[in-house]
């Protein structure tokens, strides 16, 4: 078994530490996170690290990293308070990873990736229409991660959509049913079997 220490870790060329850890952590839940600013210019990208805050109420959480350039996804959330988060399926990977690349601000990764947008019950930000499992987020709070600069974003959940048969009796959702995906790393989708 190969032992890693801080010393290694701190000799190791950078692309390669980063994939190491953006890995090691195991399977991520992957999603597009939607988002529109004061306008109306809609923006689409995808996040490895949603997570649960809390159920009652529902908060979830995603760490942005840090803002030293810039980050149209947070910028849209900052003008406006609202986003979404949208499950990726097996059936998009390849379009849902291209929203990864550096586009300008005037370029919604919706039409450059080819995705529909849904806006669904006077929600101000957009769904994406091709997913099974669609989140609407109010901003609640940001914290500052002093060790990275990275921020954790807070929101509370205010509408969910999916089908009803995805909801066991017990509450959960059949995420394998649904066909949604993880990842590991920055590249690397894998789904439940």
């Amino acid at each position: 078994m190969k032992h890693i220490n801080s010393d290694s870790i701190d000799k190791m060329e950078s692309r390669f530490r980063a994939n190491l850890f953006n890995t090691i952590s195991g399977f991520k839940s992957a999603n597009l996170i939607g988002s529109s600013d004061n306008n109306g210019k809609t923006n689409l990208a995808v996040f490895n690290s949603v997570v649960h805050i809390g159920a009652n109420p529902p908060f979830l959480g995603f760490i942005l990293r840090p803002t030293t350039v810039a980050r149209h996804t947070y910028e849209n959330i900052k003008a406006n308070g609202f986003y979404t988060f949208n499950h990726i399926h097996e059936s998009f990977i390849e379009k849902a990873h291209q929203t990864s690349a550096k586009y300008e601000k005037n370029v919604s990764e919706f039409e450059a990736c080819d995705f529909g947008i849904e806006y669904l019950n006077n929600f101000s930000a957009p769904f994406v229409k091709e997913s099974k499992i669609k989140l609407g987020l109010k901003l609640e709070e940001e914290h500052l991660i002093k060790t990275n600069g990275t921020l954790l974003v807070v929101g509370k959940v205010i509408d969910a959509y999916l089908d009803e048969n995805l909801i066991s009796t017990d509450g959960s959702v059949d995420l394998t049913k649904a066909g949604t995906v993880t990842v590991s790393g920055l590249y690397e989708y894998s789904k439940n079997i």
